[in-house]
């Protein structure tokens, strides 16, 4: 009879599946554990604000202070304008003419109804000699004599009248030349040979010889700043060694429907001779110094046209987003207008990777 032997399960054998078990139970425990949150680093800059006189940069032309159109006194069919734009003109010089074919034809017969009046007036004037003549040896009657005299009157009247109309012809078809009554340069031209124009129309537009105004479009925030005389240091385009000092002279009202800029014109007191009618400058205005709170454009982030900046909790070290006002800026310096206050820190740098109620950490000022 064969027996079967009898296995002992000792401690060492259990242990081996305990501490398996063990470890499968911490491997699910570290895994339901929350990460920590993450850190990103970033640079930050704590606002202040600063003094600052801001200089605007203008760009403008170089224009006559007195501008003159040259027009028509009556209306007609332009058939040769003999200057052009950027043309010197004087005095008397052709500029442009009409066709005159109905001023000649009503000279002609202004003329002719004239004739015919000198005519009767002939006539008439022969007719009171004789009758004069004759009332005085009582060949007439006085009233046969005093209706010859109211003939020649009325001959003469008519004379007078026919000259009136033909004097009338003659200017208009003097009209239908239109000669420069000033000395300049031509700065624009309102029509072609060819065209219809009216009575008054512009056809060249004439910048006297003279004085000059240095011209510029300023944005809202300039035209706040200006008043008559204030300066403006002005320079050639094309030669920024040539320079002059304006003075602001007239400033205009109302902004520019398009650009929402302002007209200013600035009187050129002794310009150089470079800085001709016509010629492209450009003009640095100095506003007057006030307290601004600047900040580097990295710091911006844009979103449905609205602009903000990223604000360090200097408490919890988490940021939020925070939306500002840009009064102005450039590639180099942001202005705000409203939205921070001195001692906020903002994000500067890593702003795109950042979200609501992050953690950061703010890395020191490389030296």
């Amino acid at each position: 009879m064969i027996r079967l032997a009898q296995r002992r399960i000792g401690p060492r054998s259990l242990a081996l599946p305990m501490l398996a078990a063990l470890a499968v139970l911490a491997a699910c425990q570290r895994a339901e554990e929350p990460r920590p949150p993450e850190v990103r680093p970033v640079r930050a800059l704590t606002i202040t604000k600063a003094l600052a006189g801001d200089v605007v940069a203008l760009n403008g032309t170089v224009q006559a202070q007195t501008e003159i159109n040259q027009a028509f006194r009556i209306g007609g069919r332009l058939v040769e304008r003999s200057v052009s734009i950027g043309d010197t003109i004087h005095p008397g010089q052709p500029i442009a003419r009409l066709d005159q074919q109905n001023e000649q034809t009503s000279l002609l017969a202004a003329r002719a109804q004239r004739d015919a009046a000198i005519a009767r007036q002939t006539e008439a004037q022969s007719m009171y000699v004789r009758m004069r003549d004759l009332v005085k040896e009582r060949a007439v009657s006085q009233a046969q004599f005093e209706s010859a005299q109211t003939a020649a009157r009325a001959a003469d009247s008519a004379v007078e009248s026919a000259n009136s109309q033909v004097t009338l012809a003659q200017t208009r078809v003097d009209d239908t030349r239109l000669v420069a009554d000033v000395a300049g340069v031509v700065t624009a031209q309102g029509a072609e040979p060819g065209e219809v124009v009216g009575a008054g129309q512009m056809i060249v537009q004439v910048a006297r010889d003279g004085a000059r105004d240095a011209v510029f479009d300023a944005p809202p925030r300039a035209k706040a700043a200006l008043a008559l005389k204030t300066p403006i240091a002005v320079a050639l385009t094309s030669d920024p060694e040539i320079t002059a000092q304006a003075l602001v002279r007239e400033i205009s009202p109302r902004a520019d429907p398009l650009t929402g800029t302002f007209r200013i014109r600035a009187r050129l007191p002794s310009p150089p001779a470079q800085m001709s009618l016509g010629s492209t400058i450009t003009g640095r205005l100095t506003l007057a110094a006030t307290e601004v709170i600047e900040i580097p454009p990295s710091a911006v982030v844009r979103s449905d046209r609205q602009a903000a900046v990223w604000v360090v909790d200097p408490k919890t070290g988490t940021v939020a987003a925070r939306t500002i006002e840009i009064r102005s800026s450039d590639p180099n310096r942001v202005e705000v207008a409203s939205g921070l206050a001195p001692g906020d820190v903002i994000v500067t740098a890593g702003v795109q990777a950042l979200r609501p109620g992050q953690k950061v950490s703010i890395l020191k000022a490389q030296p």
